[in-house]
């Protein structure tokens, strides 16, 4: 089979972009196939934003993207958790994790969709060994012993050693390879929006966990905070259906006053919840990535740091496959890949679902075991700081990128 490039990236998105950054500094020719055009000026704020990891942030600066963006990205020197109900304050017992515990930094950052994706828009465009076929979409795919095909929307054939699924939870490449997903939903949507604020935020994140669900506060730059707000589906969709007025109205008991007078910026989104994990994430000739392997519950911030975890991983394998003369795409080497995912993968799973299904509630006898929990935690320096670590993503066996 001749290959028009070594790797085949079905899926824009970001998981895809910064995959076929990375596995074209490690020498490889990539062809991505992304449903939407570029974006190369950040548009109008539309209130979607994302946690960067400081793990996730090492990588992003090493493959020259940090500083596209860097000017645009919040600190989040802390991060507050706290138990209660919406209208009657936090409970007494509460979490606190403080980046200056850790000498790698903050913790992480925030950064809105529109400046990530105009970053990875203009690094694509520079980029050499990478090829973007956009707007296309792959409709049908073939794994044969001496490489893969694809057919886009367009009608054109392409071919490759390995086809990677960046496409999303409901993944086309793992449905036509035959990877089927098992999980479950949680009967809660996520609001998700973001408000300008009277008051400063200097850098801190809230975690505020109510009976309906969690609510995220996280700090953007200016007097703005993007909000990740858990509910039970059917007030969900009531939430996101009320005007600005009306959703204030409501939003504000559960907000409090503690950064001031509050109004609404960009536009709002409804995001059903669950979880969702392939039963495999290989199969002859293809790999996949982030939410087409794995959709997480929001309430860790992770969801976007453990994609970026698999693309740092799945370019090392490569890079390593390559360096030895490997054949890239073979059935060996893709299970190095499954193998390093799989109990990370697992494990971050097991931890957003138990802390879903634990504070998600008002049992009082759980509400109790909840935050006694968390004032332990708070007490025990060494298990802090390890939590701390977790949260930046600076634990585990992590790629070289992320190091």
């Amino acid at each position: 089979m001749t290959r028009d490039s070594d790797i085949l990236i079905a899926g824009g998105g970001l998981n895809g972009p910064v995959l076929a950054l990375a596995l074209a500094r490690a020498g490889l020719t990539v062809t991505l196939v992304d449903t939407a055009p570029p974006a190369p000026a950040p548009g109008p704020f539309d209130g979607r934003a994302y946690a960067i990891a400081a793990g996730s942030r090492r990588m992003l600066a090493r493959l020259g993207l940090w500083e596209r963006f860097a000017a645009q990205a919040q600190e989040m020197a802390e991060i507050k958790v706290t138990d209660g109900r919406a209208g009657e304050g936090p409970s007494a017992w509460w979490l606190h994790f403080d980046s200056a515990e850790i000498e790698d930094g903050p913790m992480g950052h925030m950064v809105e969709d529109r400046h990530l994706r105009a970053a990875l828009a203009a690094a694509l465009a520079e980029a050499e060994g990478v090829t973007l076929r956009a707007p296309d979409r792959v409709v049908a795919q073939e794994s044969r012993a001496e490489g893969v095909s694809v057919t886009l929307g367009s009608g054109d054939v392409l071919t490759a050693g390995l086809l990677v699924g960046c496409d999303g939870r409901a993944s086309g490449t793992a449905a036509r390879a035959g990877i089927r997903r098992s999980g479950w939903g949680y009967d809660q949507s996520a609001v998700t929006c973001a408000v300008e604020h009277e008051l400063p935020h200097k850098g801190i994140a809230h975690q505020f966990f109510m009976p309906g669900g969690p609510l995220a506060i996280l700090p953007l730059t200016g007097n703005r905070s993007s909000l990740v707000w858990s509910e039970g589906s059917a007030r969900a969709e009531r939430l996101a259906a009320m005007d600005d007025a009306a959703f204030l109205e409501a939003l504000r008991p559960a907000f409090g006053n503690f950064l001031g007078e509050i109004a609404l910026t960009g536009a709002r989104g409804l995001f059903p919840l669950g979880l969702s994990l392939a039963e495999r994430f290989t199969a002859p000739r293809v790999a996949l990535v982030g939410d087409a392997a794995h959709g997480l519950h929001p309430v860790a911030g992770q969801g976007l740091n453990a994609g970026l975890r698999d693309v740092a991983a799945l370019a090392e394998v490569l890079r390593e496959a390559r360096m030895r003369g490997e054949e890239i795409g073979s059935a060996l080497v893709l299970d190095r890949y499954a193998r390093w995912r799989r109990f990370d993968t697992a494990t971050l799973a097991a931890t957003t679902d138990l802390t879903t299904r634990l504070f998600s509630n008002d049992n009082p006898i759980l509400r109790l075991a909840r935050d006694a929990g968390m004032g332990a935690i708070n007490a025990i320096s060494p298990l802090r700081r390890a939590m701390i670590r977790e949260a930046a993503g600076l634990t585990g066996e992590l790629p070289p990128l992320m190091r």
